[in-house]
C-alpha cells in the first residue's frame, strides 16, 4: 500500500516500500495518461537500496474528482511543492515521455531554489530543442486512442469499455495538450547530469532527437538506447534499472553497493 505521510501531507506524491536508512531519493514522474502505479515495478526492484518517490497527478486513480492540470509547468509545480525543503539530500529524477519533460521543468525549479537534483534520467522524449509539433490534443476520441494504442501504451481492449474510455479519454487529452503546447522558456542551462534513456524502434523520438538533451546541461551527460518501442522500459526493465543504479551510485550522496 502506499505511503502519503512519508512524502509529507501533500497528495502529489507516492512511496509503495520503505527505504533503507540514508538510502538516495528517486522522483519518478509518469507519462501522459500514467499515473502513479506504472512505477510500482521499480519501486519494488529498487527498494530498500533507494527512496522510491512516485508523482500522482491530478484527475486520476485517487486523485480522479480533480482538475486536470493543463500544462507541464503546472505538473512540475505541484511536484515541486510537494518536495520536502527540508530535506537537503538531492533527489534524483525519472521521467518518462511526459514525464521527461516533467523532470525537465521539475529540475529547473529545483536549480533556481538552489537545490539542483543529483542527476535527471529521462525516457522516451525528445529534447526540447529537437521537439517536433504536433497537435494530438485537438483530434478526435478514435484518432486519441489510436495513438496510444499503438504505442502500447494501454491495452486496446481497455478502451472498448465505455466507463472505463469515460474515464480515461479526458486525462489522456488534458495530458496531451500539455505536451503539444509545452514551450521551454528561455533560461540557463542545467548544471546536474542527465541521462537519457530511449527505445531504438519509437514512434515517437528517434536517438538523435533523444540525444538532443545534451544541448540542456553544463553537467554530464550519457545517452542508453535500448531495443523497444515507445515502451521498451518495460521489457527493458532489467537493462533499464542497472543503468538507473550505475548513474545513482556515481551521483547520488547515499547510493552504494546495495544498489
Amino acid at each position: 500500500m502506499a505511503d502519503r505521510s512519508s512524502a509529507g501531507s501533500s497528495k502529489w506524491l507516492r512511496r509503495f516500500h520503505q527505504p533503507g536508512p540514508g538510502a538516495p531519493r528517486l522522483v519518478c514522474l509518469p507519462h501522459a495518461g500514467g499515473s502513479a502505479s506504472f512505477y510500482f515495478p521499480v519501486s519494488k526492484a529498487l527498494s530498500p537500496a533507494v527512496d522510491v518517490r512516485v508523482a500522482q497527478y491530478p484527475g486520476r486513480q485517487d486523485r480522479a474528482g480533480e482538475p486536470l492540470a493543463h500544462s507541464v509547468r503546472e505538473l512540475a509545480q505541484g511536484v515541486f511543492d510537494a518536495l520536502d525543503e527540508r530535506d537537503r539530500t538531492p533527489p534524483a529524477l525519472f521521467g518518462h515521455s511526459m514525464g521527461a519533460l516533467v523532470a525537465f521543468e521539475l529540475a529547473r525549479l529545483l536549480e533556481h531554489a538552489g537545490r539542483p537534483p543529483a542527476v535527471v534520467f529521462l525516457s522516451g522524449r525528445a529534447g526540447p530543442s529537437a521537439q517536433r509539433t504536433e497537435s494530438l490534443h485537438l483530434d478526435d476520441d478514435e484518432r486519441l486512442v489510436e495513438e496510444v494504442v499503438r504505442l502500447d501504451g494501454t491495452d486496446a481492449a481497455v478502451f472498448q469499455d465505455e466507463e472505463l474510455r469515460r474515464l480515461i479519454l479526458p486525462v489522456l487529452r488534458a495530458d496531451y495538450r500539455a505536451v503539444d503546447t509545452y514551450r521551454p522558456t528561455p533560461g540557463p542551462r542545467l548544471g546536474c547530469p542527465l541521462v537519457v534513456l530511449t527505445g531504438d524502434a519509437d514512434p515517437r523520438v528517434t536517438p538523435d532527437e533523444a540525444r538532443a538533451w545534451a544541448r540542456e546541461t553544463d553537467g554530464p551527460f550519457e545517452c542508453h538506447v535500448h531495443p523497444g518501442g515507445h515502451f521498451y522500459l518495460v521489457a527493458q526493465q532489467q537493462a533499464v534499472l542497472a543503468a538507473v543504479g550505475a548513474a545513482l551510485r556515481r551521483y547520488a550522496p547515499g547510493a552504494g553497493a546495495a544498489l
